[in-house]
């Protein structure tokens, strides 16, 4: 099965809610006002947000109005549309090798699939050519550890632990040191998973982020927040928190699979501009991979 038909399977969820919705609406031949009020509580519905859903009915109105229209040409539509916003959005970890090793802090709340990603990321960027080194600074969850060595073990390459429980910001240190050491160009920092209004663990973040900059001021170069797409709209509130408190530089979108809100990458993308890094469709370890506007919107969409 190719990427793009794992992704539209993953997003069947998603896409179903949405084009059933849009047959259900699409049943008159011309587009008249009722038409765009029932599609837009759609979009919403469908976790698009109210400003995204007003925007993209906007256009279709402006372009379309009382012309005639069946339920696929209003899901083509839709599709370019949402590609077009997408776009600017779709860019994967850009690894600048004037830092070696380039040092990514991913961050996000607990439950968010943070340790396997980091597991599926290490094997797409050794995929890529990089050599990565895994730090494990979620030391209060020691199954969090273990995770990590588990998906070292599968995709081969080394884990830096420290003891259960120790300080997250003296094994990313550690992590950073022994990157330099053996040549490695990338190093992932795992970090406890955190609710966005928890201040301790906010804390801890902020001082792992002290204690790398004091190996090198200019890290980390990346901070890629893990999102769960099944958390919907609050979603904003969380990437909100993490951008303000973390200084998150990308998402990374998972779970797309056991939902039917992926509409929330679309909303997101518009409220805060922030790349995409890649989306996650499954357990597997190649289901994740780099984001493509294109393939999201149409997939979304059913086409």
């Amino acid at each position: 099965m190719s990427w793009f038909e794992r992704l539209k399977s993953g997003l069947s969820k998603s896409s179903a809610k949405i084009t059933q919705g849009i047959g259900d609406i699409f049943t008159r031949r011309k587009l008249d006002d009722a038409m765009l009020e029932e599609l837009e509580e759609l979009l919403i519905a469908s976790d698009m947000g109210v400003q995204t859903s007003a925007m993209l009915v906007e256009k279709l109105r402006k372009e379309r109005f009382d012309k005639e229209i069946s339920a696929e040409e209003v899901r083509k539509v839709l599709a370019t549309d949402i590609a077009a916003l997408l776009a600017p959005v779709a860019v994967p970890v850009d690894v600048d090798t004037s830092h070696k090793p380039f040092v990514v802090l991913v961050v996000g709340v607990n439950g968010n699939g943070k340790t396997t990603t980091i597991g599926k990321m290490a094997k797409f960027l050794m995929d890529s050519g990089w050599s990565v080194l895994l730090a494990a600074g979620d030391t209060f969850r020691a199954a969090a550890v273990e995770q990590l060595k588990v998906w070292g073990g599968r995709v081969g390459c080394e884990v830096i632990s420290g003891v259960e429980k120790g300080d997250p910001a003296s094994v990313a240190y550690q992590a950073i040191e022994h990157a330099r050491a053996s040549g490695a160009d990338i190093v992932l920092v795992d970090t406890g998973g955190r609710l966005q209004n928890d201040k301790n663990l906010m804390a801890e973040l902020e001082k792992i982020t002290r204690v790398i900059k004091k190996l090198d001021d200019s890290a980390p170069h990346a901070v890629v927040q893990i999102l769960d797409a099944t958390t919907g709209q609050n979603a904003h509130s969380q990437v909100k928190a993490f951008r303000d408190k973390a200084g998150v530089t990308g998402l990374v979108v998972t779970k797309l699979d056991g939902t039917a809100k992926g509409g929330v990458v679309v909303a997101l993308a518009r409220e805060f501009g922030l790349p995409i890094h890649a989306i996650g469709v499954g357990e597997g370890i190649d289901d994740l991979k780099p984001f493509d506007a294109s393939d999201f919107a149409n997939s979304l969409m059913g086409l």
